[in-house]
């Protein structure tokens, strides 16, 4: 569950302007046909996909790099002495059109992907990368910022603008400006190869999970799936044209949700190597030959920055900063995890113990026999649980409803606006007063030309400087039900829906002047707290009553059936944390390899990193093994997958303030939004959060929550 914000992070290449060589060397000025070629005139320049066409990409990609790198000329060769004006907020204002439809493209290319938009994926991730370059590493440009920067204590700036004229100053240092040319030339080629490579790992990802899908001949080996479920695979099978088939897609997780159900053992060993060795076939989607060169480049690019490692260079601006207090606070977790998950694995195993024909627990196991220790302990099963959790219902009236309590915001579909996808849905977005405040997307079907997972990104940025208002959209990939059929989800799918409205929050109450410090532009360790604190309303009593209804009979979920849904909310978190730790490491591992060191075989670096830090758990997977992982390899959060966790700590402690202060109320939502969700980075995060908290994030409420201590002990 990701965040992707700005023209580089929505490609899921990597955070900020990423990818590219400079422009081409002649171009036709843009016809005003195109698309892209003026704001949108829709409501909030909402992008107009009835008019958008593959081959307007190209084209408005082109001038807009041209017309990006034109404007910061101008602003570098400038004769007039540097003022804030004339260089921080002219740089804030260019690249107008490259944002337009570069923020356009990278949500249709994960989204809703084709062999067209592919191949210009992969011709424009060089070029930006080298386009970001041009700016960043232009001797000229630094001057002027570097100017300012030694006399800020004289410009008399407002907090937003020194707090721009800071992290501008800080990025350009960070990427570069300091270089020698030689060395400038040598990170350009770095920084170019690295994209093209983080381009080919998504696209080598896609094809690989689509082709991994599990196919089945006889019905009877599907035993166990809900009539729903199985009505989707046969739906799936024939939209590949394998009629009488049975296909399910791969998530992008190790483990599959259908494996809960699944009661066929071959049937569930069959999809979970699937899932493990989707990226390891030793064909043209295996990603480890492109693992091995990005863990080397990344590293030597650190070096030549003056880092020991690529770590170090990511987190010199996130809250935990070095690698060293991201290992001491994963540290903190894997013993209790550990604990945890092996007292699980005895219970699990007592449960095989009792059928007819004993084994032992294998990881394609674990999750159908966990959901039946639940169901024993807390006499709780996930299918009771489906039939009241219906997906637009959960939507409108657990996510929405939930929004409006707390905020005060209200929402109206809008069936007027276009869409990318017909399964798309738009809301408008009313604020307390009545004021519009923005536009909400909703894709929420999985495809098999849609990149794996669940994220929200901005079609349009908010910036009063601009004069631009939030249109942002949440993507996920639930199964889509048969014709006719109500989408019935699990509760965490329900999860996963607040989880991204939460991102979109942080979106839509972005209230900036400056579009580099608007909205979720903050840190990987910042950015997953506000959508994570949005999860907890999910069984909050009276949100949960107001979606959770029997799709077929209209009753409300009963109580008792919610409080076995909460008591057991702590089994499981051994599984559900060992994962997580376990990928947090791959990634820590990965970038903390210094300069020089050989490149590795993916699968051995993969084993001896999870048994160094003692994430090895039996039976208990990575959440994403290195081949698969996508968030580190393409999608922007190389060295920060930790942040999942971190923010945990951060939006359990937020949580804990608001039961410690009335709960679900229009004032506390009122103080999150004004201290945390309004903010931006426009404050650094520590007072930030300090702010509202009144102290510095405390661990004791994670560890509660995740039922790895005792309450209140």
């Amino acid at each position: 569950m990701t965040v992707r914000s700005g023209l580089l992070a929505a490609a899921g290449l990597c955070a900020g302007l990423c990818a590219g060589s400079a422009f081409s060397p002649a171009f036709a000025a843009l016809p005003s046909s195109n698309p892209f070629a003026a704001p949108s005139t829709l409501p909030y320049q909402a992008p107009r996909f009835d008019r958008i066409k593959d081959g307007d990409y190209r084209p408005a990609l082109d001038e807009g790099i041209r017309q990006h790198l034109a404007e910061i000329a101008a602003i570098a060769g400038n004769k007039a002495a540097p003022t804030f004006e004339n260089t921080i907020a002219a740089m804030e204002r260019a690249g107008r059109l490259l944002d337009r439809v570069g923020n356009v493209f990278f949500a249709v290319v994960q989204a809703n992907t084709n062999p067209a938009l592919d191949k210009i994926q992969t011709d424009f991730a060089p070029r930006l990368a080298a386009h970001e370059d041009a700016i960043k590493l232009d001797p000229r440009l630094f001057a002027r910022i570097k100017a300012l920067h030694d006399r800020q204590a004289t410009l008399k700036l407002d907090p937003e603008a020194r707090q721009l004229l800071k992290i501008v100053y800080r990025d350009f240092v960070h990427a570069g400006a300091n270089l020698s040319e030689s060395d400038k030339t040598r990170l350009k080629a770095i920084n170019r190869r690295m994209a093209t490579l983080e381009t080919s790992f998504q696209q080598k990802l896609v094809a690989a999970a689509k082709a991994a899908a599990l196919v089945v001949d006889n019905r009877s080996e599907l035993a166990g799936l809900p009539e729903a479920e199985i009505a989707a695979a046969a739906e799936a099978g024939k939209a590949r044209g394998l009629k009488g088939k049975f296909v399910i897609p791969l998530q992008n997780t190790t483990q599959q949700p259908l494996l809960t159900s699944l009661a066929n053992r071959a049937t569930r060993e069959k999809l979970y190597r699937l899932s493990w060795t989707r990226a390891e076939k030793g064909d043209g989607n295996d990603t480890r030959a492109i693992i091995r060169q990005l863990a080397v480049l990344r590293a030597d690019k650190a070096k030549l920055l003056g880092y020991p490692n690529y770590a170090s260079y990511v987190l010199y601006d996130q809250m935990a900063q070095t690698p060293q207090a991201v290992k001491a606070f994963i540290g903190r977790l894997v013993p209790a995890t550990a604990a945890k998950a092996a007292e699980e694995a005895r219970l699990i195993q007592q449960a095989i113990d009792r059928e007819p024909k004993r084994f032992d627990l294998k990881p394609w196991d674990w999750q159908r026999y966990a959901e039946r220790v639940r169901k024993d302990r807390y006499d709780l099963d996930e299918e009771q649980l489906r039939p009241y959790f219906e997906l637009n219902r959960v939507l409108k009236d657990g996510v929405l409803h939930a929004a409006t309590r707390l905020y005060g915001i209200t929402f109206k579909q809008r069936t007027d606006l276009p869409v990318y996808h017909p399964d798309m849905t738009v809301y408008e977005v009313f604020d307390h007063d009545g004021r519009a405040l923005g536009l909400v997307y909703f894709d929420l079907f999985k495809r098999d030309n849609k990149t794996g997972g669940a994220w929200m990104s901005n079609f349009v940025g908010q910036s009063r400087l601009l004069g631009t208002r939030p249109v942002v959209y949440n993507v996920a990939n639930f199964t889509k039900p048969a014709p006719g059929q109500p989408a019935l989800i699990s509760f965490d799918d329900v999860t996963t829906l607040f989880h991204e409205f939460g991102h979109a929050l942080h979106g839509l109450f972005a209230n900036q002047i400056y579009p580099s410090l608007s909205g979720t532009n903050v840190a990987r360790d910042f950015v997953e707290f506000p959508s994570q604190f949005n999860e907890h309303w999910a069984l909050y009593p009276e949100v949960l009553r107001n979606y959770a209804v029997h799709n077929k009979t209209g009753a409300v979920i009963p109580p008792a059936l919610v409080d076995r849904l909460k008591k057991s909310q702590t089994w499981g978190q051994g599984y559900a944390l060992g994962e997580l730790l376990a990928a947090s490491e791959l990634d820590l591992q990965w970038h903390m390899l210094p300069a020089g060191t050989p490149a590795q075989d993916v699968d051995r670096f993969e084993a001896k990193a999870l048994a160094d830090t003692h994430t090895d758990f039996a039976n208990v997977p990575p959440r994403y093994r290195s081949s698969y992982f996508l968030h580190i390899w393409a999608n922007g959060y190389a060295s920060a997958y930790y942040a999942y966790q971190w923010t945990v700590m951060l939006d359990t402690s937020a949580y804990d303030w608001f039961t410690r202060h009335g709960g679900l109320t229009r004032a506390n939502g009122q103080r999150f939004r004004d201290l945390i969700l309004s903010k931006g980075h426009t404050l650094d995060y520590a007072p930030m959060f300090r702010a509202f908290y009144g102290r510095d994030p405390d661990i004791r409420p994670m560890l509660e929550h995740r039922g790895l201590v005792p309450p209140g002990k």
